[in-house]
């Protein structure tokens, strides 16, 4: 029995350290490709102007056939370095998080994440108003870290969910419409769908049968 449940031990923590390895390398390298995808966008911008050509291009633009292409680039564009930097360790922090058990279902979520707050943003910005940046995504990895602690009531999980809620609980406030320079609309449905993700991606448990009587 000792032997089996420190076998059972050793795999199970050979294969979080291995899911947190992944989770890592995947959330460096978005944040590699966001960051060089800003520096491109600084070289090929003319003048100075809190939106890069890239970022005009490949944005969110509200109820603009052409902007709803944003949806799949615009987490990866930024408004500026600041805007960059302001994102990058919440990212590279809950990223790691959310993948940290399962990076199948890590990389599913962030799909999920990425269409419905893109999507939802594009529905309710105003009209040709541009919208860039992983603040949705930031969201929506912290919405989708409580839902898993919710739905999957793992102890694991639901250490993660309390201590995340504790310590980025400020975040909500990004949700206040209103707010000059930030897209709330992004933050609202980057949370809705990382929440969605959690439901979708949620634990399957067997349905218990009732014996047949006799």
């Amino acid at each position: 029995m000792g032997d089996y449940s420190g076998s059972r031990f050793r795999r199970g923590a050979g294969a979080l350290l291995s899911g947190a390895v992944s989770a890592f390398i995947i959330v460096v390298a978005m944040l590699a490709v966001m960051w060089i995808v800003e520096i491109v966008d600084f070289l090929i911008t003319p003048y100075d102007t809190s939106f890069g050509l890239l970022d005009r291009q490949f944005g969110i633009v509200g109820w603009d056939g052409d902007g709803l292409i944003g949806i799949i680039f615009a987490p990866f564009l930024h408004g500026g370095f600041g805007h960059l930097m302001a994102n990058s360790v919440p990212l590279l922090i809950l990223g790691f998080l959310a993948g940290l058990r399962d990076v199948g279902k890590f990389l599913w979520a962030t799909v999920l994440i990425i269409f419905i707050g893109g999507l939802g943003t594009w529905l309710t910005t105003p009209i040709n108003v541009v919208t860039v940046g992983a603040s949705g995504l930031v969201f929506g990895y912290f919405g989708f870290i409580l839902a898993r602690g919710v739905f999957d009531r793992r102890l694991l999980d639901i250490a993660i969910a309390v201590g995340v809620g504790v310590a980025y609980w400020g975040i909500l406030a990004g949700l206040l419409p209103n707010q000059q320079g930030i897209s709330w609309q992004g933050h609202l449905f980057g949370l809705i769908g990382g929440v969605v993700a959690g439901w979708v991606l949620r634990r399957r448990r067997p349905a218990v049968t009732a014996p047949y009587p006799y």
